[in-house]
């Protein structure tokens, strides 16, 4: 059984910068496509980012690309998403997931295991 863990939410002020990670245990990690999602209060989940398997390939979510940048580490089981010039709007709890089949995968339907989440406030 996959379990994964984030960590790194908190308050921060806008233009701050955060670093979420992300632990992975349960299976071989370098078998799993890694994606970052957000929700904030009443809304739906979104798509944030995603990363292959080699780490080689990236996608982001077009208002989002410049500002996040997504990472991963297979020899720590890790993925992480770097987070620079917060603004208030992107004040959400944030997943991550792990998936087999889909590389990029823009929809929660292409993951299959998640997170809690972690929880990231940007004050203005």
């Amino acid at each position: 059984q996959v379990t994964l863990v984030e960590t790194g939410g908190g308050l921060v002020q806008a233009g701050d910068s955060l670093r979420l990670s992300c632990t992975f245990s349960g299976r071989p990690f370098s078998n799993y496509a890694m994606g970052w999602f957000r929700q904030a209060l009443g809304k739906e989940r979104e798509f944030v980012a995603a990363i292959g398997r080699s780490g080689r390939d990236k996608y982001y979510e077009d208002s989002m690309r410049g500002r996040f940048t997504i990472d991963r580490d297979n020899s720590k089981n890790m993925a992480y998403l770097q987070m620079d010039s917060l603004k208030p709007e992107d004040t959400a709890v944030y997943y991550c997931a792990a998936g087999t089949y889909y590389t990029g995968g823009r929809s929660p339907a292409h993951y299959d295991y998640w997170g809690q989440g972690t929880r990231v406030t940007v004050s203005s």
